[in-house]
Formats: structure tokens, sequence, C-alpha cells
């Protein structure tokens, strides 16, 4: 199996990208929170996977017009997707979990959405575990937040108070594709398993060219439409948008850096190349990269994909701009992978022109 993994950071400069909602004891009963991690370290601001992933798929719908985003919906006090894999995109990469509802209101409720948007039927539960997975998005340094008062005085009277808190950090987060996962469904009769019930079965048969994995209880949809899945994934990673408190704290939040490669393990390679140094900035440790390529050059089946804006820590980028160039004339003779340097959307770009002429990387 193979994985596209990688590590990314986001330059928050004054920002509040994930919010908790209003502090209990704070001087202002309105005052907003940012979320944290509480250490006897101090504070780390952090951005949870379920906002990362939110961004990510609003991005997608808006700047990706081959994406097919799957709809949405409600019954009651639950939500889902229409949990089919074969037609929408975002339950394949980002996986589902959709079961009948038996009571009526759920009856009514399916009843009304037909009338809205044509959904599949379901027949039994189904879930899918998502092939795209992301980490908690953690500032890098501990940093206390900065609380922020304001008044509404646009009105006649006393005005109205408010406070709300922002941070001044480095995010990073972790991100993993499963590439064999991507387009390939279980039919198996085993919880958390079953991604398909009898009538998605029937839907994945009647497509040209799906390979049966009968061994493994399991469809696979053609390589080529396996594949503009993932690409279409990643232009949206080359393109995100998002974030809490935007019109108050504007913060790009597409990745200042980003580091990955296509590996034959589901394990993290990169996750100890990027640290703090004591100042609280972001510091690329290359003896850690240098020894991550060593030790797993068995298992890395593609360049080393590494993206960085220029303007951005321009130091510490100089001296990597060294060390690729040293690693890479000695690469071949030593076995190691390439790394290929350049900002984050052409590193992005590269990836997904060269999914085209490695196909063998969903195998």
């Amino acid at each position: 199996m193979t994985f596209v993994t990688g590590l990314f950071l986001i330059d928050a400069p004054a920002s509040a990208l994930n919010n908790l909602g209003s502090i209990p004891g704070e001087r202002e009963e309105n005052t907003v929170g940012v979320k944290v991690i509480r250490t006897k370290a101090g504070y780390f601001p952090y951005v949870s996977a379920q906002a990362f992933r939110y961004w990510l798929r609003t991005t997608l719908e808006r700047r990706v017009p081959a994406w097919r985003s799957s709809p949405i919906f409600r019954e009651e006090k639950i939500a889902y997707t229409d949990a089919n894999p074969i037609r929408y995109w975002d339950d394949d990469l980002f996986g589902y979990m959709r079961a009948p509802g038996k009571g009526e209101t759920a009856k009514k409720s399916r009843e009304q959405m037909s009338l809205l948007e044509e959904s599949t039927p379901v027949t039994d539960t189904v879930t899918r575990a998502s092939p795209f997975r992301v980490s908690t998005l953690v500032s890098i340094a501990p940093v206390e937040p900065t609380s922020d008062f304001g008044v509404m005085s646009r009105h006649e009277g006393n005005p109205v108070p408010h406070e709300h808190q922002f941070y001044r950090t480095t995010l990073k987060g972790l991100f993993s594709l499963d590439l064999w996962a991507c387009g390939t469904f279980s039919y198996r009769n085993r919880t958390g398993f079953r991604n398909l019930d009898d009538e998605r079965v029937r839907l994945v048969k009647d497509m040209d060219g799906v390979e049966h994995l009968e061994s493994e209880k399991s469809y696979r949809l053609p390589k080529q439409e396996r594949l503009d899945r993932v690409k279409a994934l990643f232009a949206g990673m080359a393109q995100l948008e998002g974030g809490a408190k935007q019109a108050l704290h504007y913060t790009d939040v597409s990745p200042a850096l980003v580091i990955f490669a296509v590996t034959t393990g589901g394990n993290h390679i990169f996750h100890h190349t990027v640290g703090a140094q004591r100042n609280g900035l972001p510091e690329i440790k290359i003896d850690a990269l240098q020894e991550a390529l060593r030790v797993f050059a068995d298992g890395i089946r593609s360049p080393i994909y590494v993206g960085w804006v220029k303007g951005y820590l321009d130091e510490a980028r100089d001296a990597f701009e060294q060390f690729v160039a040293q690693h890479n004339e000695q690469a071949a003779s030593q076995g190691l992978p390439r790394i290929m340097l350049s900002h984050p959307r052409e590193a992005f770009a590269t990836f997904i022109q060269d999914c085209d002429t490695h196909s063998e990387w969903l195998d």
C-alpha cells in the first residue's frame, strides 16, 4: 500500500482561526476564546482536524470545478452525506457513516429529502474510514493568547463592549492519503468495513471498467477515475482557504511550507523534521530530514516535494537550499530520493503532474 505522507505549516501572525465560544468568568460575558491545549509548558493554540477538513471541503467545492461534493441530509438530531463513494468524490476520500433511521420522523424526513435531492437508498448501515487523514493543527511553541477589547458604538446610548482572543504563532499539521483505498470499496459484512450495501454494490457493478477484488470482497474503480480524485484533492490543498475571524484577523491559511512524498507505509516520516527554536520560530531540522531520508529510503517511491514561500523564514531557506543542492548531487549514488524545492502551489502542481506518469502509485 502507498500513501501520500506530508507535513505543512500555516503562518498565523495575528489570528483566531478556530474558536471555542464564550469563556466563563471573564470580565465580559461575550468574551470569545480560542482553542488551546493547556500544558505545563504553556498554552498551545490549535485548529481542530474537523475545522481543517471543513476548510478543505469548502475550498474543493469553490475552487476545483471537477470536484463532486456529496449532498447533506438531516433527520432531527443527525446529519449525514449521501454515503455514495461511487458517485461523490467527497464520500470516497473523506469517509462517511450512514444508517437507515427506523422511526416515523426519520421516514418523514427521508420523504421530504427526496423532494429536494435525489438520494441513494440505504438498505443497511454503511461506513467508510476516511482515506484522507489529517492531524490537529497545533502551535509549534507555547503562546499566551492576547485579549482584544472592543466596543460597538455606532448607535445612540452606551457602547456595547465585547472581547475576544487571538494569537501569533505557526501552526503545524500532518496529513496522509491512503492511495490504495481511494476508489476501492469493501462490501465485507463487518463493522467499520462495509462501505457498500446491496444498493451500492448494484450501482458499482453497472459501471464500466470496475475491477472486482473478490478475495478482498471489494470493488475498485478504473485507475483514471481514481487518479482524477486524488489530483483534485491536492489541487484543493494548493488553494486552501478558510478560518474563523477572517473579517478581523485576515489570515492566509494556505501552507507557507509543505513537505510530502509518496511512501509505502502509513507511518509519518516527516513528523520530527520541523520544530521550534527557543524564540518560538519554526526550525527545519536538516539532520532529522537527512536521517528520515536515509532510514526510509527503501519505502519512498517519489521525489521529496518541498514547497516553501519566499519571504517566509528566508535565512533558514537559504541554508535549506544549500542542503538540497548538496543532497541532490549525491542522491543517485546513495540510493536516496531527490528533493524538489519550489513554491507550495508549484510543489502540489508537480505532484499532480507526476501522478499521470506514475499511476502505479495507486496499485
